[in-house]
């Protein structure tokens, strides 16, 4: 289950400063990641990382297709560091445009 809160909660922040910024509107969590790769909010092999991750979210939530344990515990360790690396480059973003801090 905490797989899928951080998902949702980094999708939710990608979403949020892609509509702050007035760009494009990603319709879907996976789309949010990759609107935040073409303005160089992340890099774009993160975005791409990132888009992956959505899409486990949403097989995980709405139970789309079997999942397989192994191959997640295996994926976990590196999909874990893209998430300490998407909040990096969120707090960095956030400092460039003056956001206020929390």
């Amino acid at each position: 289950m905490g797989v899928l809160v951080v998902v949702q909660e980094a999708s939710d922040i990608a979403l949020h400063i892609a509509s702050d910024e007035g760009w494009e509107l990603a319709s879907t969590y996976r789309e949010g990641f990759t609107v935040l790769g073409r303005h160089g909010v992340i890099d774009v092999g993160l975005a791409t990382s990132l888009a992956s991750a959505a899409q486990l979210r949403n097989r995980i939530a709405h139970g789309y297709a079997s999942l397989d344990a192994e191959r997640l515990w295996a994926e976990l360790p590196s999909g874990m560091a893209a998430f300490a690396e998407f909040a990096a480059a969120v707090s960095a973003f956030l400092a460039r445009v003056g956001a206020p801090s929390p």
